[in-house]
């Protein structure tokens, strides 16, 4: 009898996850992968181009949740997914990341009575305030089986209280992705075809609320944006929260001279061409600070806290304020700064899917040694919570490693 997994993705970062699982799966006759689409992200057309290019299979069911709210939508994809998991009765049911679809497609399978497995489980920035962070929690405690990429992850689940026997140390699947694509990226030359030398541009990605939807924030970012690209072409794939606020503030890229470059968005591929041969990366996104690490590339976090701090600890990733002359300054230095060689980060190896799929399909253990104690937890948060400036900490928020001020 064959093993019958589904899948439940619904935005981009998901599905940069999901490949890599889908092809070590795809490789075994004994299991059966059920992929299902929320459509959470709203972009059809975009969505349809990261599966083509990613060779994922096109989706079994696609739920067609859309965007709205996060109650609204989290409610849609429950209300969507129920009678989905009921007629394909599936083994487990693994979910990704920390959208709105994971902690969504948790809750059903666990009240289903269906084992939940969480790729890319244990992350934690600490701040309350992120949707994500409630569904990365939430998700978690569901979870019968969790798929830690660092041992930072495990830390922090045995912080609260997770029994050790449901980890599996698998590594970073955002990586595995990563490295199937690269030779593509890099043969791509998606600089060349833009115009653009190596290592002589920055590449910005924003997207999150607190950057982009306050008219004075994201009008200090595209001013300090506009002064680098004085010295060097910025080259700004808009997302589409960021392109309606830089519209209803009347915000344009054409002032003050420099040559910031406001462009669609761009598939994985291309994006991964411009970020491997990019001087500096500015973003917010979680998935950059990883790619940007493996690939020893600078990269400065509009964040005052991250979920992974393994980038900002051995990788190449700060965290620095939306404030003109914080970014300026921290770009100078990032850049004068850049590691001779790239990080080495551990089961970064572009086998993580294929650990999934020995505990699931054999199950096979990769256990977080013994010597991940709460007591060493307990020591290093409060050594990284001393570091953080003291407004962050009263406010209850965690930055990570280092803030730039």
């Amino acid at each position: 009898m064959k093993l019958r997994i589904v899948s439940v993705v619904g935005a981009r970062p998901n599905f940069m996850k999901l490949a890599p699982v889908d092809r070590e799966l795809a490789k075994r006759g004994d299991v059966e992968h059920v992929i299902v689409h929320t459509g959470q992200h709203y972009d059809p057309e975009m969505s349809a181009a990261f599966f083509e290019e990613l060779w994922i299979p096109a989706p079994d069911y696609h739920l067609g949740v859309g965007s709205g709210s996060h109650a609204s939508q989290t409610a849609a994809v429950m209300e969507r997914l129920e009678p989905v998991l009921t007629r394909t009765r599936p083994d487990v049911v693994l979910v990704y990341g920390d959208v709105n679809s994971t902690v969504a497609a948790a809750l059903v399978a666990a009240k289903l009575g269906v084992r939940v497995g969480h790729v890319e489980a244990g992350l934690r920035s600490g701040d309350w305030t992120m949707p994500e962070e409630i569904n990365r929690v939430v998700t978690d405690r569901l979870a019968a089986l969790l798929f830690i990429p660092s041992r930072e992850a495990g830390r922090n689940l045995l912080a609260e209280g997770v029994p050790g026997d449901r980890m599996h140390f698998v590594g970073n699947v955002m990586i595995d992705s990563l490295c199937w694509a690269l030779s593509r990226a890099v043969e791509r030359n998606a600089a060349a075809q833009r115009g653009l030398s190596d290592r002589g541009y920055v590449v910005v990605t924003l997207h999150r609320p607190s950057n982009v939807d306050d008219p004075a924030t994201l009008g200090t970012v595209l001013d300090a944006l506009h002064c680098l690209s004085r010295d060097l072409p910025v080259v700004f794939p808009v997302h589409p929260r960021a392109k309606q606020r830089l519209r209803d503030a009347g915000l344009t890229p054409g002032r003050n001279g420099g040559d910031l470059r406001l462009i669609e968005p761009v598939g994985y591929v291309e994006m991964l061409s411009l970020v491997a041969r990019a001087a500096l990366v500015i973003t917010d996104s979680g998935g950059l600070q990883e790619e940007t690490t493996f690939l020893g590339v600078p990269c400065l976090t509009v964040r005052p806290n991250t979920e992974r701090p393994v980038t900002c600890i051995h990788g190449t990733n700060r965290l620095v304020p939306p404030r003109r002359d914080a970014l300026l300054g921290a770009a100078g230095r990032a850049m004068e700064r850049r590691p001779p060689v790239r990080p080495m980060i551990e089961r970064w190896d572009g086998r993580a899917a294929e650990r999934i799929a020995r505990v699931l399909c054999e199950d096979e253990c990769f256990e977080v040694e013994a010597v991940e104690q709460a007591s060493d937890i307990a020591r290093e948060l409060s050594e990284l919570q001393d570091r953080a400036p003291g407004q962050m900490r009263r406010a209850g928020m965690f930055a990570t490693k280092e803030v730039l001020t």
